[in-house]
Parts: structure tokens; sequence; C-alpha cells
């Protein structure tokens, strides 16, 4: 009975945004160094260099240390309302976009550790990987909420976000797109810099890390456990096991589906994105005690495809939590229900971390 009226929620609050834009499809060989003039077919050449890669995903999402991190103290007026300043370090892979190769990540400490820099005791820190198309306070209040409650936050900036996105975007469209071979390098350049910021907690002192994400930023997440085994728990807001099944029927990349189209078919493009898919990594993940959460009315990350995730997880007996929460997507981000999410995930890191 509830399932339609969400689902026209879901509906009118994605038509909110009016600058989604169909991009052409490319293979993206310039973005794997293929620039070989052979005739043989784009995709194959894709899907070689895709199976070498997934031979030894351990040094395709490794990145060398890092001791250049910069961190701005805040105003004093911003320290009062629990930021503490902003953490910015060379990504460890370069794009062609110069905005987008430094990181940034805003920190929310909890209000018992000491300044960045100082000694002493260190409790538990997270970091947070928003949403995809987040604007510049998206999960802020979140971050904020982890620290009240004794986790501090590192709320990190995803590729192409933020002020790492170039003049001409005006949406984060290189990081999910019909270009195949940009999105791959685009969501693995998340990871390493997401592992960069926990290097930078491990500097400070912290071990009790953990890692959260919402939405891309869960996939994202769950890519960035499975190859660092810093983390002892992970949290992730809105859950698929493939990444290019929610992008082929998912509510809000409709406009990435119509410039796929055509070009390729899901099984290809399931295969190719093994890299970025969160199934690709499921018996690399038992160190960390995972947080499954899902939207009962979500059409963005299809119900079914979050079933199935968690069915896996079960199926291999993984440490895992699940909630379920009487929403969509979209209206999760919307009272009461962002209250109900923010509740469920400070709570699992909280006893988890």
């Amino acid at each position: 009975m509830l399932a339609p009226l969400f689902h026209a929620w879901e509906h009118y609050l994605a038509s909110v945004s009016k600058d989604r834009m169909v991009r052409p499809f490319d293979w993206g060989l310039d973005w794997i160094g293929d620039d070989s003039e052979g005739a043989r077919d784009h995709g194959d050449r894709l899907g070689d260099w895709v199976t070498a890669q997934m031979a030894d995903t351990t040094a395709f999402f490794d990145v060398p240390p890092l001791r250049a991190y910069d961190f701005e103290h805040a105003p004093l007026e911003t320290q009062r309302h629990g930021e503490a300043g902003t953490l910015r370090f060379p990504s460890a892979l370069t794009t062609p976009h110069p905005e987008n190769n430094t990181v940034e990540a805003r920190w929310f400490p909890s209000p018992d550790q000491p300044a960045v820099g100082k000694a002493g005791p260190r409790g538990r820190a997270v970091v947070v990987l928003p949403q995809w198309n987040s604007d510049p306070e998206g999960h802020i209040g979140l971050s904020r909420l982890l620290a009240r409650f004794g986790v501090s936050a590192l709320r990190m900036s995803l590729p192409y976000h933020d002020a790492r996105m170039p003049a001409e975007l005006t949406r984060a469209d290189y990081i999910v797109s019909a270009n195949v071979g940009r999105t791959i390098q685009a969501c693995r350049q998340a990871v390493l810099d997401a592992r960069r910021a926990i290097d930078w907690l491990a500097q400070e002192g912290y071990e009790r890390i953990g890692i959260l994400g919402s939405s891309l930023g869960s996939c994202l997440a769950m890519l960035t456990t499975a190859h660092e085994s810093r983390i002892r728990a992970a949290a992730l807001n809105h859950v698929s096991p493939w990444f290019a099944d929610v992008v082929w029927r998912g509510l809000s990349t409709r406009h990435v589906r119509e410039g796929l189209d055509g070009h390729i078919d899901l099984d290809r493009l399931r295969d190719l994105w093994r890299p970025i898919s969160p199934f690709s990594y499921l018996d690399r993940v038992a160190h960390a005690r995972t947080l499954l959460v899902y939207a009962r009315y979500d059409l963005t990350f299809p119900v079914d495809l979050s079933k199935m995730l968690v069915d896996a997880f079960r199926a291999r007996r993984l440490p895992h939590e699940v909630a379920v929460l009487p929403c969509g997507h979209y209206s999760m981000g919307h009272a009461p229900f962002k209250f109900v999410d923010g509740y469920v995930l400070t709570r699992f890191l909280r006893r988890n971390l």
C-alpha cells in the first residue's frame, strides 16, 4: 500500500535536478593508457585490461605512502561548531583535470580528542564518503553527529566533487558515466584517496578506524575495506553487489543508461565494471564487521539487488548486520528517515570501533 506513495515521492525528488545530461558513450581506452592504433575491438581491449587488473587487485588499489599532508585549522567560530579544519593531500592517481588531483577532507574530531599533531590518547575515527553529486555540505551533519557521540569523522570529497570539480561540469558526471574506462579509474581514485585518508588517521595515532559510505560512497567504502586491513567496521548505506546493475536499472542514472544504450549490454558492462563492484571482493571483507543498510522502496538501488548482497554476506557467514528503512533512496535524506538512518549508522560505529 505504501510502495506507490514512496515511489511517486522518489520520482518527484529525482525530478528536482534539471541539469542531468546524456554524455556520449566511450570505451575510455585513453584512461587505461591504451593508445594503440590496432583495429581490434575496443571493448575487447578494455576487457583484457580489466582481466589483468582483477588478477591482482591488491596492486590495482595499492597506494604509495605519503607524508605531505596539509592541514588547515578552521577559524575559531567554525571550531565551535565541531569542525577543526580541512585536510588536503595529492591524490595517488593523476587525472587530466588538475582540480581533481588534490583531495579535500573536513575534520570533525570527537570533543575529547587531542588537536591535530598533538600527543595524546586517540579514540575512534571514521572516513565518511558521501553520495554521488553530494554538495559540499553533504554528510556534514552526520559527521557532526558522529563526533558528538565519540566517533571522530573525516568527511572526504569524492573525485570530481566540490572543489575537485572542473569548470566545465555542473555535476560530478566524470565519476559515473557512459565512459566505461573513466568510470573505473575515477572510482579507483576514490579508493586510493580513502586509503590515504586512513593513512593520515593512522599517523595521527588512531587505531580504531572505520569507514562509512552512502550510495556511490557505499560501494567505494566496501572496495576500500576489501583492500585496507586497518578498517575494523564498515557502515554501508544503500547497497548492491553490482555497479553496472545500479547504473542500468536505477532511477538516478537513467541519463547514463541512455548514453550506454545501443553500444553495450548489461552482461558486458557488468563484466567490465568488475573492478568497482562489491561482489568481486566478498572474500576480502571478513576482517571488518559490516552494516548493510537499504531502503524498502528504493528505486535507485533496486531492492532485489540489495537483498542479493545481504544474501551473499549470509551465505559466506561474513560478520554483518542489516538495517531496512521504510523509505526510498531520496526520501532517506528527509525527515524523519534521515534521523533514523543517522541513529542506525552512529550506533553501529560506536559499538564496533
